[in-house]
């Protein structure tokens, strides 16, 4: 099964850990970011992943080259050193990376999390969705709003007092959105029109756009597991708290 995971963000938020080094490589419990997360799709079954550069790429391709053999899924690397394409750009960009034609688990470097993946995929193929997307009721001042079907209908930003809407259903569900999903190849290539050059594009803008036209579905994460966003310094120290106490 194919697997995305999202490395080449610039971790501004993590300085001075990312004064020399990617947030990718940035350690929680003394384990870099990303081994934790190549881990962690992999235990689901996920057997080829891409992970995305470009902030200290060398350090990433190297760290990849030199832990190979300790993984159990076939890592490479999709290069955005030239341009910094965000997370959907990013999934458009690595399609040509993808051994085959299948759906494709995408998580992100700076989540510590252990809802098991295996679960979504699971669920995502039994409702034979587009995309399937792992949400929580956490607090957050953006949501993602899901219909009676659970299926994506629209965006609220109550900080800003911000919503869209992309569906006619009414909104019953109102969720963060946790960063892991899985999603069709078919579904990625019509992020962008035909012919269109990459730019810079999230995924979130993406699925909004897409919402009308395709199934992509809420899949809430077990109670009981633990999530943690770690892109600060301060979120950082707090998962890693909490690692050390289990």
């Amino acid at each position: 099964m194919n697997g995305m995971i999202f490395a080449a963000g610039l971790g501004t938020r993590l300085a001075p850990l990312t004064d020399t080094r990617p947030k990718a490589l940035v350690e929680v419990g003394g384990v870099p970011l990303l081994s934790r997360a190549i881990d962690h799709l992999a235990d689901a079954g996920v057997d080829h992943i891409v992970v995305n550069v470009h902030h200290f790429a060398s350090q990433v391709v190297g760290f990849i080259d030199d832990n190979k053999a300790k993984w159990k899924a076939d890592v490479v690397v999709s290069d955005e050193s030239d341009l910094l394409l965000d997370t959907g750009g990013g999934l458009v960009k690595a399609l040509s990376l993808f051994p085959d034609d299948g759906p494709v688990v995408v998580g992100n470097a700076d989540v510590v999390c252990n809802a098991p993946l295996a679960r979504l995929i699971q669920s995502h193929v039994s409702n034979g969705d587009d995309a399937t997307l792992m949400t929580s009721g956490r607090t957050s001042t953006r949501h993602l709003l899901f219909d009676a079907d659970g299926l994506l209908c629209g965006w609220e930003d109550v900080k800003n007092r911000k919503r869209c809407d992309v569906r006619s259903s009414s909104a019953v569900f109102c969720e963060a959105f946790n960063g892991f999903h899985v999603i069709e190849q078919m579904l990625i290539r019509s992020f962008l029109p035909a012919g269109e050059p990459l730019r810079p594009l999230p995924v979130i803008s993406a699925y909004l756009s897409a919402a009308s036209s395709f199934r992509i579905r809420r899949s809430p994460i077990p109670q009981g597991c633990y999530w943690f966003d770690v892109g600060t310094v301060e979120k950082l120290r707090v998962a890693e708290d909490f690692l050390f106490s289990l």
